[in-house]
């Protein structure tokens, strides 16, 4: 058995560590092998691949992207080329991945401001330009705006201020641009990508209309499913393995890593050595 967490977030996106921290701290915990995927950048990529290089970790370049979609669709992507990643364009007339990613972080920017203007309706204190501060990176979301409100005592901690401030259901909720699933995992394809549906538990609990989804997501190249992860049920897991088996899907294990900005979830899940196709990956254990 190895340890693995392939779902990792950085202070790149909304994790509370940088990526060489990610690193240091993966190995501490043994895990073996690891990928960063913050949300909709790959700026943390070449900082995280050398703190990899030098901790002699198995690392794979990832990302993630949340679709348009009635229900909750992220879409991971692994072992991505930076060098196409970055170009202005793929073989096939598709934006490069720099440039489209450009478009969805300015659409969050625009969701960042109008919600940071409804929290003020309501009477809270709060700017987008101390969120920004205190992301400290290129992507602000609302757990950077959830740590403002704890300083500024609105709320007890990051929990309470997603559920009273912040979550889908509050009165400053604001939906943001997002491309369309297909669109996702064209653009991880283009970069030479591997596309995988993260945490289903959180797309539905509904094993019937997940297949449907799953079912939409593999005819537009899918290649995996987050199956294995140290806060799903052995039952939930089950599901997971067999409808990735139905699929021809490869299953993946990864924990959804935030650091101290979701402090439920811990780094590395226990998989057998052969669990995937490291080489596929870009891996060698």
């Amino acid at each position: 058995m190895i340890r693995i967490d392939l779902h990792l977030h950085s202070t790149f996106s909304d994790g509370s560590m940088t990526p060489e921290a990610l690193v240091a701290h993966g190995r501490s915990k043994g895990v073996a092998v690891m990928s960063l995927t913050d949300h909709d950048t790959i700026d943390g990529l070449p900082s995280f691949m050398a703190a990899c290089a030098r901790w002699n970790m198995a690392g794979i370049p990832g990302i993630e992207l949340s679709a348009d979609h009635s229900r909750t669709v992220h879409i991971l992507g692994y072992r991505l080329d930076l060098r196409r990643a970055g170009g202005a364009s793929s073989a096939s007339g598709q934006s490069g991945m720099k440039k489209m990613l450009e478009e969805v972080r300015r659409g969050r920017d625009e969701r960042n401001a109008a919600m940071c203007e409804n929290l003020r309706t309501m009477g809270l204190d709060i700017s987008l330009d101390e969120v920004a501060l205190e992301s400290g990176g290129d992507v602000v979301a609302r757990p950077h705006m959830a740590r403002v409100l704890v300083r500024k005592g609105y709320a007890q901690d990051i929990v309470s201020a997603f559920a009273r401030y912040l979550n889908t259901s509050s009165p400053a909720y604001v939906e943001r641009y997002r491309l369309s699933p297909e669109a996702c995992i064209r653009m991880i394809s283009d970069a030479g990508g591997l596309a995988v549906l993260a945490h289903p538990a959180q797309t539905t609990g509904d094993i019937s209309e997940l297949r449907e989804i799953v079912r939409m997501l593999k005819d537009a190249g899918l290649w995996g499913l987050e199956c294995v992860s140290s806060r799903a049920s052995a039952e939930q897991i089950f599901r997971y393995l067999s409808l990735a088996e139905e699929f021809s899907l490869f299953p993946t294990a990864g924990n959804d890593f935030h650091g101290a900005n979701r402090p439920s979830a811990m780094m590395g899940v226990a998989v057998a050595e052969d669990f995937l196709p490291w080489a596929r990956l870009g891996v060698s254990l």
